[in-house]
């Protein structure tokens, strides 16, 4: 069975945001919910030229229905990548957000070194 992904993408000023739901439809409050704390991205880094969010529902021949989240984000001469599971997207994501964030800080206190 071929799942066709829902595709969001949405371009500001300095990033472009694309988000994709995977095995599901995902609905317009998940897609303003994701889209609205990814700007926050900004805050960690003024230089993130794109940014890749997979949700995608795991598991479906089985009764549990994992809901992963995974982010990339795309800087000049670097990439980082998340992946998260849980129970709800919505946990997911903000996991997946959190741990984005705390690679971000990593990196560029490293740079500053």
């Amino acid at each position: 069975m071929l799942f066709e992904p829902f595709f969001f993408m949405l371009k500001n000023d300095s990033m472009i945001v694309q988000v994709q739901a995977i095995h599901f439809d995902a609905d317009k409050k998940l897609m303003e919910y994701v889209s609205r704390k990814i700007e926050k991205l900004q805050q960690y880094h003024d230089r993130i030229i794109k940014v890749d969010v997979f949700l995608i529902l795991d598991n479906v021949a089985h009764n549990i229905k994992d809901k992963v989240a995974e982010i990339r984000v795309h800087v000049p001469r670097s990439d980082f990548f998340v992946k998260t599971t849980t129970k709800s997207f919505e946990a997911s994501f903000d996991e997946a957000l959190e741990a984005m964030v705390q690679q971000i800080k990593r990196k560029k206190e490293k740079l500053a070194a």
